[in-house]
């Protein structure tokens, strides 16, 4: 069993463990718990798996009638959870993040059957902290863990991603072929997430006159909440090297088709990023929990891996940046090598394996 969500950066990596799970044991039956309402409860089914949702939510930040009503449906969440867990009788609940982990793996916990956590960020959140004093293994990204779960189940696998991903060689000229892409043209990747960017859509409004007159390309995701919007204002500047688009599913030849990449630095992201080898700008969201986006572009940053861009200082400086790179080829060759340095490919194979132990 398989349980968490809510944002592209929980789905797609619990996705990547049950492909590798299934690959590896075809006889295998995988169930996803997800959050109603949620990404998962359309993603999961789309990539072929059985999903329940649970009436879970998070609580907002400041204080708002859906926090009222967050012990009811918590408390709902874990009766159903339970529910589940006793029907489908799981070997191993796996963990990955999102408002639905919660109750299920405290279900499993209480029925002694074995957990593992799967912590994408450098900053944990308060339900894995409080998970993790049962769970039988935890497997993460980033060093120096300890401070947030017990140091003997800590397993450093780094983060699953897409397998396509992991071989970009010889997708360049088809890549731009399938994005409507000029050749002769750098091309600059734009993601803000699968929801979109504010930070990010304003500063590709600001300056992609400027990017179209110097010669760039730009291939611009801008999330389901703002497509419509950046659509309209794109269309109606005339420019005809703006791409922009809802959500980029061939994520594997978006990043071959990229000179450099404008991205948020979510966990997913970052590992992602990684793997690619190219020139990355992080613009972290500052509206996340102890500011754990800027905490993982930093640990990229420090080893030159990387260049991070403020949000606050983000809107107007995002091609002075891309300038900044491209016009010194030496610097986007050394942040591309130093970014692949420190990928893990074989993360999602490692994860695969810690499960199979708690299996046996």
């Amino acid at each position: 069993m398989i349980s968490g969500g809510g944002t592209g950066g929980h789905i797609y990596p619990a996705i990547a463990i049950a492909n590798a799970w299934m690959e590896k044991h075809p006889d295998s039956e995988v169930l996803f718990v997800g959050a109603l309402g949620k990404m998962e409860m359309q993603k999961v089914p789309e990539a072929g798996y059985k999903i329940i949702g649970l009436p879970v939510a998070g609580l907002q930040r400041k204080l708002t009638w859906d926090n009222l009503s967050f012990p009811i449906k918590l408390f709902k969440s874990l009766i159903q959870a339970k529910r589940i867990v006793k029907d489908f009788e799981p070997q191993v609940v796996v963990g990955v993040g999102g408002y639905a982990s919660g109750p299920v793996l405290y279900a499993a916990q209480g029925k002694q059957i074995p957990t593992l956590i799967q912590e994408q960020n450098s900053y944990a959140g308060l339900t894995n902290k409080i998970l993790s004093k049962k769970a039988s293994a935890i497997c993460v990204a980033y060093p120096n863990m300890e401070k947030f779960f017990p140091a003997d189940r800590i397993i450093n696998t780094g983060n699953p991603v897409r397998k396509d991903l992991l071989n970009l060689e010889g997708k360049r000229e088809k890549a731009l072929g399938y994005f409507g892409l000029e050749s002769d043209r750098k091309t600059v990747l734009v993601l803000g997430g699968s929801l979109g960017a504010r930070t990010l859509n304003q500063g590709m409004l600001k300056d992609m006159e400027a990017f179209e007159k110097d010669g760039y390309q730009v291939l611009w995701q801008s999330g389901k909440y703002y497509f419509k919007e950046m659509a309209e204002r794109t269309e109606k500047s005339g420019l005809q090297h703006i791409h922009v688009r809802e959500f980029i599913r061939e994520m594997d030849l978006a990043y071959a088709a990229a000179d450099v990449i404008i991205s948020r630095a979510g966990a997913l992201s970052v590992s992602e990023l990684s793997l690619v080898g190219k020139p990355v700008i992080f613009i972290p969201s500052p509206n996340v929990a102890e500011d754990h986006q800027t905490k993982n572009a930093m640990a990229y940053v420090t080893h030159h891996a990387a260049v991070l861009l403020k949000d606050g200082e983000a809107i107007g400086n995002m091609k002075n940046e891309v300038d900044l790179i491209l016009n010194n080829p030496e610097l986007a060759q050394s942040l591309g090598s130093n970014i692949k340095k420190l990928a893990k490919p074989q993360a999602t194979e490692t994860i695969v394996h810690e499960i199979e132990k708690l299996v046996a």
